[in-house]
């Protein structure tokens, strides 16, 4: 059974946690993944089949746009042998009997079922799911509970849930302390609340009193909010005890290597990396396009590479961007043998301009 305690785990995130970003935290350093927030009716349509091409689990809507069967009508991929027992599905759901209707369509082929109660985007509250959540504290208790009872205990797979702060800390215990007695496994608390934007420093005043209820109830706990690599992963361990698990997010969507114990890989070899799991799993070049230009740094707008990417609209474009027209170095290929051209040239120019200057001495000294 997968466990929860003391990992250091990718965040669920819409679009960037897809197959490549998943196996490329996994290689370097991740032990959980969470995969992007699907809803509940969403999953509801889909077909679950095994992709022999690709030893790939697959769901497919049916409702699905069908051009290219197994990638514009795919909801979820997962790649057991690498993901076995170690990612977690995230479900939106305001209803707790279709999120077990939904949750039985994909328990035997992932870890875990997650529901997301932190959201505050409109594409996750819009419907009562999410953040709004936290505002139903009955329901979600509901949901939570009808999963544990009839899918997790069921199957032996755990539940957990993700939240956000509420306002006063108060509210927010009394919250968590309801949770953590539905039965759930996992408590994961992202350290601001609904009305906090990521830019803004996390509250962490009173987590020490959130990871005792959790103790206390038997339920593992990680925190997520501001959490760059391995070694604040660690200080916060240090801190809140060895059993505490972390989840990073933006540093993973900026570079999802940053798991890696010595440190993230530089851009342009991460970049590389993901590009070759994209084109192995045959990810919509759409999602691999938004993916990989986060990872490419752009300042000023100088980059090449990411001017190029920007324009490619073909799987097979990107790929020839990244694996062949980029080198070692992140520089442009093409770029750099202008460079090395025009400095020849300009060395050329130079040795032809002082024989013109010999010339021109000889000639006036035999004058």
């Amino acid at each position: 059974m997968l466990d929860y305690t003391a990992k250091f785990v990718l965040a669920p995130m819409v679009r960037i946690g897809e197959l490549p970003t998943r196996l490329l935290a996994l290689k370097y350093g991740a032990d959980l993944v969470w995969g992007p927030e699907i809803i509940d009716k969403k999953l509801l349509t889909c077909e679950r089949s095994y992709n022999e091409k690709l030893n790939t689990v697959d769901f497919c809507s049916t409702k699905g746009n069908k051009k290219i069967p197994g990638m514009t009508d795919l909801v979820f991929r997962t790649y057991p042998e690498m993901e076995k027992d170690k990612v977690v599905f995230q479900m939106g759901t305001a209803n707790a009997e279709l999120a077990v209707k939904a949750a039985k369509i994909v328990i035997n082929d992932v870890g875990a079922i997650d529901i997301n109660a932190g959201c505050p985007k409109h594409f996750s509250i819009h419907s009562g799911m999410g953040a709004a959540l936290l505002s139903t504290p009955d329901l979600l208790c509901d949901i939570l509970t009808s999963l544990v009872d009839e899918v997790g205990k069921p199957n032996n797979k755990p539940i957990s849930v993700k939240i956000r702060l509420l306002p006063k800390k108060e509210d927010t215990l009394v919250l968590v302390s309801r949770l953590v007695k539905t039965g759930i496994t996992n408590l994961t608390v992202h350290c601001r609340t609904r009305e906090m934007r990521n830019r803004e420093l996390p509250i962490r005043d009173y987590l020490d009193e959130i990871k005792q209820i959790c103790v206390d109830n038997n339920v593992s706990f990680i925190i997520n909010g501001h959490i760059k690599n391995y070694n604040e992963f660690i200080e916060l361990q240090n801190r809140y005890g060895k059993d505490v698990g972390c989840m990073i997010a933006s540093a993973a969507e900026i570079n999802p290597t940053c798991f890696n114990k010595e440190g993230p890989l530089p851009w342009f070899t991460a970049v590389k990396e993901f590009i070759k799991f994209a084109d192995k799993f045959q990810n919509h070049p759409a999602n691999t396009k938004y993916c990989i230009i986060r990872i490419i740094p752009n300042e000023k707008n100088q980059n090449k590479i990411y001017q190029l990417v920007t324009k490619a609209k073909e799987a097979h474009e990107i790929s020839d961007i990244i694996l062949n027209q980029m080198d070692d170095e992140g520089n442009l290929v093409e770029a750099k043998k202008n460079v090395v051209a025009e400095t020849l040239s300009n060395k050329r120019k130079a040795e032809t301009l002082e024989r013109n200057v010999e010339t021109t001495k000889d000639k006036k000294v035999k004058a």
